[in-house]
């Protein structure tokens, strides 16, 4: 049984429940206490209220799941799913950006070049990486790899988790709008298989940079949206962004349709990835596996495509997104 430590509003009741299983499991180990009957007990109840809760969540708490503290981010699923990982640095334009990571490694049996945005655990990683908030050279970073990736006709794994691009007058200054114009065209060129999976929070376009793909997945706890909840909120109803009650940042979350739910049903991604009951941030190696099954399942009906053919779909896939009707008043 796995504990968290930083448990959000709703899952406070299981957590208190959760360390008293716990608890009790020690003291009949140690022969303390021999109640097995009461421990039985427990142990069925906390098994249900966990089916309760995870079986009926709000868009805006699987919001709140998706920026989870204790979620696992790209570098957690990097040391599940990929082997002989070497990390590569550097847009060879200015300088490296912590805020979004990628590098070499096996998926399986594929050789794939993996990129994705990381997010710090601890406040001074979270202070180096920017809180996963990519600066222009991230994202030219990112497209290195792509590069390097198509010379050596390696698959290409995209891993996204941002509230978004970091918007600060430095960040302007070298040409964030234009980085992520950039990728968003060259990945749309691309002629090697491209994947990409929403593991967490996807914010406008500083999510998009890396999400422009042949197979977009998102993991079932996860968000997805041009705005933040808080944000639609602020603007719908005059709040300051940081001060909008939860209500109408939770009404919000449900007029954006960013569950992976709402997203499949719309068209916009292609599969669900489940997350062990609870969440991915109870057991990341469960959750990396159910990522791996999914992204090899991919790789392996991509492979299958010739280049023509994959550009094809690619450009067929995008051009249905979003038609315009003639006449439509």
């Amino acid at each position: 049984m796995s504990i968290i430590n930083h448990p959000l509003d709703f899952e406070r009741e299981l957590v208190t429940l959760e360390s008293q299983l716990e608890k009790l499991k020690v003291d009949i180990a140690s022969g303390t206490t021999t109640k097995k009957d009461d421990y039985v007990k427990l142990e069925n109840r906390v098994s249900k209220l966990k089916r309760d809760i995870y079986s009926k969540l709000t868009p805006y708490q699987r919001v709140q799941l998706s920026r989870h503290f204790d979620r696992p981010f790209t570098l957690d699923y990097v040391k599940y799913m990929i082997a002989d990982f070497v990390e590569l640095h550097g847009d060879r334009h200015f300088r490296d950006d912590p805020a979004i990571v990628g590098g070499l490694g096996w998926l399986g049996q594929y050789r794939v070049m993996i990129i994705g945005h990381q997010r710090g655990r601890t406040t001074s990683e979270r202070l180096y990486r920017n809180f996963g908030m990519p600066q222009p050279e991230g994202y030219r970073k990112a497209l290195r790899l792509m590069y390097l990736a198509e010379k050596f006709k390696l698959p290409i794994i995209t891993l996204i988790d941002t509230q978004g691009a970091y918007p600060g007058i430095e960040a302007e200054e070298r040409g964030q709008a234009e980085a992520i114009a950039r990728n968003l065209l060259d990945l749309a060129e691309l002629t090697v298989p491209t994947i990409s999976c929403v593991i967490g929070e996807g914010g406008s376009g500083g999510a998009l940079a890396l999400g422009l793909t042949d197979r977009i997945l998102m993991m079932e706890n996860s968000c997805y949206s041009v705005i933040t909840p808080e944000g639609c909120a602020s603007i719908l109803w005059h709040h300051d962004r940081g001060e909008a009650p939860q209500n109408q940042a939770a009404l919000a979350a449900e007029i954006l349709q960013l569950t992976a739910a709402d997203l499949k049903r719309l068209g916009v991604i292609d599969e669900i990835v489940t997350e062990p009951l609870g969440g991915a941030h109870r057991n990341h190696k469960e959750a990396a596996e159910h990522l791996k099954i999914a992204l090899e399942r991919n790789l392996e009906e991509l492979k299958r495509f010739s280049v023509l053919e994959l550009v094809q779909a690619r450009y067929v896939k995008y051009r249905a997104f979003g038609p315009v009707r003639v006449g439509d008043d």
